[in-house]
């Protein structure tokens, strides 16, 4: 992180909306000595934002270069217009997760968009508010910035500055592409791991002691705020709905394949949708969003205070990086699994240097 560089932004900012992403930009541009001012509908939710470091009451006279609007999509283009008319000198940018129907409701109500420039940040945690938000929130992580023709550079300049200040990636969309891809890598996701997750609420207390990191991989983020949900889809739905049907599509086709196995060619069904997911994920960027695969070193670790901060430890001193990191860990098992994504060949020289140091490899 660049936390010994000067801030790109100049400037007094101000965030509306103190919840997760809101605090989130607040604590990290702190961070850099930029001056926040955090505005929120709730009291209560403003004064624990600023508690937390992450900005500075209103105040008479403030002068903003840039608002940053971090409500709810379903708010986004009121609050955005309301800072348009309050603050006739400054550029105003949402983080909706959506950008289509807010630009579209801007222009209904006619907002200056000369000043607006939709964008959206690629991150995010399963819980919100400012009691979970974290100033390295968006470091590495893809920030969609969507700039229209009637908008100075200037302006867009400006919003491509946040980004990097926060260290994330700006990615440059237009709103229809933007709501495109978020659909297939964000909004229908968060729907099948919800239906997956739901069918958990019924499972014997036997069968989810089985539970091992499949199944909390597929409902990780199935504890996401359900109204806050309903907004984005709601507001996204057409592009969302696309994708459920294909995938319902390919669901049936694995129905009818298992309904009948012995039928000619149904293990052949299985075999080339399941191969078809291997394809897919296959193309999922890797750390910093390089299109890099990763080696796994498994490494079982003692379930006992300080044993993972050992292993950590000791990766560095043998000089090798972590470039992922997945834990699994029954509730009565005395030891867990570290999975640890290296550099392919880093793998080989990594197993030997820690079975060396009396580390057990699991594979």
């Amino acid at each position: 992180m660049t936390q010994n560089l000067p801030a790109r932004l100049d400037g007094s900012v101000r965030v509306v909306g103190a919840g997760l992403l809101g605090a989130s930009i607040g604590l990290g541009l702190k961070r850099l000595g930029v001056d926040v001012i955090l505005a929120d509908a709730s009291r209560a939710g403003l004064n624990l934002a600023i508690d937390y470091g992450a900005g500075r009451l209103a105040a008479e006279g403030d002068d903003p270069a840039l608002i940053i609007v971090a409500v709810p999509p379903d708010a986004t283009a009121s609050v955005v217009a309301a800072e348009l008319a309050a603050y006739p000198n400054a550029t105003v940018t949402d983080v909706a997760s959506v950008k289509v129907a807010p630009l579209a409701e801007l222009e209904e109500l006619g907002a200056d968009l000369s000043r607006y420039v939709g964008s959206h940040p690629l991150a995010g945690r399963e819980r919100g508010g400012a009691i979970s938000a974290r100033a390295d929130l968006f470091v590495g992580r893809p920030w969609v910035v969507c700039p229209r023709p009637e908008v100075g550079r200037e302006r867009v300049v400006l919003i491509e500055h946040l980004v990097l200040d926060l260290d994330a990636t700006p990615v440059t969309l237009d709103v229809d592409a933007h709501d495109a891809a978020v659909a297939l890598v964000s909004h229908a996701p968060q729907v099948v791991s919800s239906l997956m997750a739901k069918r958990l609420g019924a499972a014997p207390a036997g069968a989810l002691g089985l539970a091992g990191q499949g199944v909390r991989d597929v409902t990780r983020i199935a504890s996401s705020d359900p109204e806050l949900w309903v907004q984005i889809l709601a507001a996204n739905s057409p592009a969302v709905v696309e994708i459920l049907r294909a995938f319902r599509d390919d669901l049936d086709d694995v129905l009818r394949a298992l309904g009948d196995v012995e039928a000619s060619g149904a293990r052949r069904v299985i075999a080339q949708e399941l191969a078809a997911g291997n394809a897919g994920v296959a193309g999922l960027p890797g750390k910093h969003g390089q299109d890099r695969r990763y080696s796994s070193v498994v490494v079982m670790v003692d379930d006992t205070p300080g044993e993972l901060g050992r292993l950590f430890s000791e990766l560095g001193e043998i000089g090798v990086n972590i470039e992922d990191l997945r834990l699994e860990h029954s509730p009565e098992a005395q030891i867990g699994l570290a999975e640890i994504a290296v550099l392919p060949e880093a793998k080989a020289r990594t197993m030997d240097d820690l079975s060396a140091r009396g580390w057990r490899i699991a594979g």
